[in-house]
């Protein structure tokens, strides 16, 4: 067996590999970030071979650079952006249109007449979902609709549908392996969670062939093995994850009542519900966690859109800030947000809201506000979001949170954990190894081959960087809260017609 776990994190916005160590220690990374696509308002795209030859890459730098060989990796951990869908060509391999991403809104009216058919209940009953054009289903849907002889040529049987852990997989196997695992299939709003299997009731719904849909397996098995060609010999691909199941698992988060928060592109707070799988009364979504030696774990999660992604807005559409590091030190020219609210509903609101119709909105702007006060609320918004979801999850499972862990690259602003603690109340405990989406995928890979022995054996690898405790008068973070709440209702239903 070799020395080393490879995870593939194939995210929203670039291509990552990390090699990781017995000790669950990073120990060589590669990333290389892909073109994104906007071609009309409200629809984001990418291309698949990109994600593919851009992740291809990153693996073989990652290795390179501290001179291992394929033989030395005893398992591949693949997570990813989840919902995000590819359709293609089971002969030739090829894609038939680009990757619709999770952020993309085009089916939008298609979802609200689906609410209008009185499907929601039907949809939350079976899959824990909202209706939303966020899930992999009405993008299949699109697809076959809209790029001519798709839908022909899936009712043949020559068409595959994958979120992306499906097509890399394909991809690492040379189209030997058409599969993916339950976490993915629980957000693609067609897979039954309490009987872990496609629904035939929603296929025939939303009118998808089922021939399209991979085999759904667990999140820690061999699913296949990389053709020799990639790293000069046969490496199993043994864990798979979507990305905020990976991270909760990465964080260590096994127990229930446990909680994270990755702050990413989006926002994503997810809590251990174990073998609960409770159905929520805020709007939040109930999707499996993982499935681990035969059992499924659930958990709830709140989605929020828009987190890190405010600050590349801040940094490619106003230009305030050359590149993201510097919005920590912009926010600090300040010394409070100056009455200014930025609420980032650039594609809609995500949980607890669930509105396609919100539309971003600064408020509070006066003669005096600065670039400094704009940066500030926009950091305080990833906060604001986040404090909306952990509410809701309490109020959902009647659970009391007392800390909240957090990872993801906005989690080393030190003023916005400060901030998010505040707002909180609680404990935000930050660790050592904050890459917890990739090490999740590692630790799941690790254990699919025998790498590590069991939970017990990594649970003792996750040590903390940072606690911070939370320093705001009580008063003073619930006046924020309610004029936070003030301007979310000022963006709700903008996009809507009179």
């Amino acid at each position: 067996m070799g020395s080393y776990i490879i995870s593939i994190d194939q995210g929203t916005t670039s291509s990552r590999a990390i090699v990781f160590d017995r000790n669950g220690k990073m120990v060589s990374t590669a990333q290389k970030e892909f073109r994104q696509y906007y071609p009309k308002p409200g629809w984001v795209e990418h291309d698949p071979k990109e994600i593919w030859s851009s992740q291809a890459s990153v693996v073989t730098e990652a290795i390179s650079k501290i001179g291992i060989s394929g033989s030395d990796i005893s398992g591949i951990g693949i997570t990813n952006q989840r919902e995000t869908t590819i359709l293609w060509d089971r002969e030739t391999g090829e894609p038939v249109y680009n990757a619709i991403v999770w952020q993309d809104r085009r089916t939008s009216g298609y979802c609200e007449q689906m609410k209008k058919m009185g499907l929601a209940e039907i949809i939350r009953a079976k899959t824990g979902l909202v209706i939303d054009a966020y899930f992999s289903a009405t993008k299949i849907r699109w697809i076959l609709d809209n790029v001519p002889g798709v839908r022909a040529a899936a009712r043949s049987g020559k068409i595959a549908f994958g979120t992306v852990d499906s097509w890399l997989v394909w991809k690492l196997t040379g189209g030997k392996t058409h599969i993916t695992d339950v976490t993915n299939a629980s957000r693609t709003m067609l897979f039954n969670i309490h009987t872990a299997e496609w629904d035939k009731e929603l296929i025939e719904l939303i009118d998808i062939p089922e021939s399209v849909l991979p085999e759904v397996r667990s999140s820690s098995e061999v699913f296949g093995e990389t053709g020799p060609a990639f790293l000069g010999t046969t490496v199993p691909i043994s864990g798979i994850a979507g990305d905020q199941q990976a991270a909760l698992f990465g964080q260590m988060c096994t127990t229930p009542g446990m909680l994270k928060n990755t702050y990413g592109t989006g926002g994503f707070l997810v809590l251990n519900t174990a073998d609960r799988p409770i159905v929520s009364r805020n709007n939040l979504l109930t999707t499996i966690a993982w499935k681990l030696n035969g059992t499924i774990c659930y958990a709830l999660e709140g989605s929020i859109f828009i987190a890190g992604a405010v600050v590349q807005w801040l940094r490619d559409g106003l230009g305030i800030i050359g590149n993201s590091s510097e919005v920590e030190q912009l926010a600090r020219t300040v010394p409070d947000n100056g009455g200014v609210y930025l609420v980032p509903a650039f594609a809609g609101l995500g949980a607890p809201y669930w509105d396609q119709s919100a539309r971003g909105t600064i408020v509070g702007i006066t003669r005096g506000t600065t670039k400094g006060h704009i940066a500030r609320a926009a950091l305080e918004s990833i906060a604001f979001q986040t404090y909306d979801v952990l509410k809701a999850m309490e109020a959902d499972s009647g659970i009391e949170v007392n800390e909240l862990r957090v990872d993801g690259g906005a989690c080393v602003n030190d003023s916005l954990m400060q901030f998010q603690a505040d707002l909180l109340g609680i404990p935000v405990v930050r660790p050592k190894i904050f890459e917890t989406t990739a090490l999740g995928a590692a630790y799941l890979a690790g254990l699919g081959v025998g790498f590590w022995k069991g939970i017990e054996e990594i649970d003792k690898q996750w040590t903390v960087d940072q606690k911070f405790v939370p320093r705001m008068n009580h008063d003073d973070a619930k006046a924020l809260t309610r004029n936070w709440v003030r301007a979310v209702g000022r963006a709700k239903d903008w996009a809507k017609e009179n």
